[in-house]
């Protein structure tokens, strides 16, 4: 999803959002900004994606359309696709192809972060965790550390 909808949000937040983009339909338009659009118009095009990918799923892949059910439209108000979405406007990017290798890395990044988390929950079920911290309470702790890693990894910069 974000390989898709973040150069298109690119495109649209840089030609119609932003403060004087719209001077190229002309003069007039040159002092209109639209950017308090950018969370609805982000939304929307994400939402027109899952619509779109949940339709070919249904036609060409019936049988995984049926087992993921309602996890595919739930990807829609994946606050990730739209987190992309933001700090590529936050960022501002000078091209479509710089937001679209973006996407790429940050979807591989998501995936990677998932997995890991998936990885490390497997093995603290086999573990000895204390009974108050099973289930949600060592996952929260977990995801804590690892978004410390990740900072650290990545190097804070405030």
């Amino acid at each position: 999803m974000l390989l898709f909808t973040l150069p298109i949000n690119w495109v649209i937040n840089t030609y119609v959002l932003q403060p004087g983009a719209l001077k190229w339909l002309g003069p007039q338009f040159a002092e209109v900004d639209l950017s308090f659009l950018s969370f609805i118009i982000f939304i929307a095009v994400i939402a027109a994606f899952v619509q779109l990918v949940e339709m070919i799923v249904e036609k060409y892949l019936p049988s995984l359309y049926s087992s993921l059910g309602i996890y595919l439209p739930l990807i829609a108000v994946n606050c990730a696709i739209l987190g992309g979405s933001l700090f590529m406007q936050q960022r501002d990017f000078t091209g479509l192809g710089e937001s679209a290798v973006y996407a790429l890395g940050s979807g591989i990044g998501w995936y990677l972060a998932i997995v890991a988390l998936a990885a490390i929950r497997e093995k603290m079920a086999y573990s000895n965790v204390p009974k108050p911290l099973k289930g949600i309470g060592i996952t929260f702790i977990t995801v804590g550390m690892m978004g410390m890693a990740f900072m650290i990894f990545m190097g804070i910069q405030l």
